[in-house]
């Protein structure tokens, strides 16, 4: 098992989408890389803690490849955009990838080179992981949940997300 930090805006929608993803193990939503030990939603809310709403995906790289999860997020945010996802804006909703094995940085930092000579202005952030802090229970699963709650994670790029995993495509 491994584990990616994958920080796309809103966290009920990222948990949602790495979720459906065969492969993956677990996903659960959570606070990274701000600078305050076990935010509260509240706090990190007031963009004054430096956390990012970050979803933990723990994945079998012989199921699922970390280059198919690159993939996945890559279609459900705008990497143009910072501190904002649809119709979330602020501190908390700024894109990134945040890793915990140093093994993971030469193609994480490859493909963001890829992204950074196709996308202008490109957004999001890559660092390694410095802390992660579980989110309050009523994220976990929060459209599951909630099904009528807000996602800005559109049907459409779903239907995208599932569509990688129809078929015999690489893993």
């Amino acid at each position: 098992m491994k584990e990616i930090y994958f920080a796309g805006g809103c966290f009920w929608g990222t948990e949602k989408v790495f979720k459906a993803c065969p492969g993956v193990k677990a996903a659960t939503a959570g606070y990274a890389n701000g600078h305050t030990e076990n935010p509260t939603y509240q706090e990190v809310c007031t963009d004054t803690t430096g956390h990012r709403e970050t979803v933990k995906v723990e994945y079998d790289p012989e199921e699922i490849s970390l280059t198919k999860l690159l993939r996945v997020f890559f279609l459900v945010i705008d990497p143009r955009v910072r501190n904002r996802q649809g119709n979330d804006a602020g501190t908390q909703y700024q894109t990134g990838v945040y890793y915990s094995d140093s093994e993971d940085a030469a193609l994480l930092e490859a493909v963001f080179a890829e992204k950074r000579e196709q996308i202008h202005p490109f957004c999001v952030e890559l660092a390694p992981l410095l802390s992660f802090w579980t989110a309050e229970e009523y994220h976990q699963d929060y459209l599951d949940k909630n099904p009528g709650g807000y996602c800005h994670i559109t049907p459409a790029e779903m239907e995208e997300v599932q569509s990688l995993f129809s078929g015999n495509s690489d893993i």
